[in-house]
């Protein structure tokens, strides 16, 4: 069953809440954007929310806007990083609540990972094809995004964000629930060689600690090739982390498939816009 809900709407932004966590907090605000109900012209209509990809930063500011605005958040608790595909995590105060929501040069620099405890605070990040993983602590009330293409997921950035809210806030993994939200499927990702190299080891090794096949993950095709679920790789690199298979919530769309739901940076040739991830905790 999908974990994202559609939520879609004629006038404002079409949204994918996720409503196992909602249910369970009814201060807690966690979903994904699709490409629909914003107000950016070709070819990033209409909903883009990347200030990198060539739009008119006004239309993409008010894009958020008008996110914020259909989950009832203030647009100034909108915090993001400068997505570099690499696996650094930066735990949000109350300081860097706000950062990056208008322009780039604002945002938190060089960091793929947000990590918060802050009531208040509405972490974001931003996808084309790449895994949006999201963590929710329940105990201490901590929430994560991190940002995970192939490098982010050969550097296992979920373990290195569970890691750093242990570290932070206490969390234990076997009470962290996880989230793995849409993203490019294994039916659309063709790799090459390089890739294939990078990824290898890693699959092995996550296949043999959790009593799986590697083809799960990555299969061998045709002309040196490879088909690669990203999504099952950051699942088993959640269970190596010490993550309860019950607590991860799979999303089975595929952003390559869905070019009507989904921006796909491979399936448009780069020009397009972006989704976002967000979650947060509001104030009581």
């Amino acid at each position: 069953m999908e974990s994202f809900k559609s939520i879609l709407s004629a006038k404002g932004p079409s949204l994918f809440l996720l409503p196992t966590w909602m249910e369970q907090n009814e201060y807690l605000t966690a979903g994904f954007t699709s490409r629909n109900g914003g107000v950016s012209e070709e070819p990033w209509a209409s909903l883009n929310v990347g200030l990198h990809v060539g739009d008119q930063d006004a239309d993409v500011v008010r894009n958020r806007q008008l996110i914020a605005e259909a989950i009832d958040w203030p647009f100034e608790a909108w915090t993001c990083g400068e997505q570099v595909h690499g696996s650094d995590v930066f735990a949000v105060t109350e300081v860097e609540r706000g950062m990056g929501r208008l322009s780039r040069a604002s945002a938190i620099a060089d960091t793929d990972a947000l990590i918060t405890n802050v009531p208040g605070v509405l972490l974001a990040s931003f996808y084309a094809d790449c895994v949006p993983l999201y963590f929710y602590d329940p105990e201490h009330q901590a929430v994560a995004l991190a940002h995970a293409g192939w490098k982010g997921t050969v550097q296992q950035i979920a373990i290195r964000t569970i890691e750093a809210m242990e570290k932070q806030y206490g969390s234990k993994p076997e009470q962290i629930r996880c989230a793995i939200g849409p993203s490019i499927d294994d039916c659309c990702y063709e790799v090459d060689g390089f890739v294939i190299d990078k990824l290898q080891p890693l699959v092995q090794e996550l296949a043999n600690l959790v009593n799986s096949v590697p083809e799960s993950m990555l299969t061998l095709v045709e002309n040196g090739k490879a088909m690669v679920n990203l999504k099952q790789i950051n699942r088993h690199i959640m269970l190596k982390a010490g993550i309860l298979p019950i607590h991860i919530e799979l999303s089975e769309w595929c952003t390559g498939c869905s070019s009507d739901q989904f921006f796909s940076h491979r399936k448009e040739g780069g020009k397009t816009g972006r989704m976002a991830s967000w979650i947060g905790i509001r104030e009581r």
